[in-house]
């Protein structure tokens, strides 16, 4: 079943939102103070093409203070407006029964769009 949904994610937007997310984190790692930002577009953008299956969460890592810091810097930047997005397209699926898995999906992105640093993604 999580196939079919990743397949049907993947022809309805979900390739069309893992481009846009890979071609940011190719534009914040040409600076050197972006790649951190820019690895974690790449890590968006491969959950954002098979998110049937998987999970966020937690790191057991050792760099709290530096993780916070990066987490204020990307929530003030980039993190609301790619959080509001998955929220309105959320919402938006939630009108239709057969929209109701894909909303679920939007719903984890945006845990992942608000703070990406110190998550990471695992199978179920």
């Amino acid at each position: 079943m999580n196939t079919l949904g990743n397949l049907i994610w993947l022809i309805f937007g979900g390739f069309v939102a893992a481009i846009g997310y890979f071609v940011g984190g190719l534009v914040l790692c040409l600076t050197i103070v972006g790649i951190p930002f820019g690895l974690q577009c790449f890590k968006l953008g491969a959950f954002s093409l098979w998110p049937f299956g998987k999970r966020i969460v937690a790191t057991t890592s050792h760099s709290g203070c530096l993780y916070l810091l990066l987490n204020i810097i990307w929530l003030f930047v980039a993190g609301i407006w790619i959080a509001l997005a998955h929220i309105v397209f959320g919402i938006l699926l939630l009108i239709t029964i057969i929209g109701i898995p894909f909303a679920r999906q939007h719903f984890k992105l945006v845990e992942l769009a608000l703070m990406p640093f110190g998550k990471s993604i695992v199978d179920n």
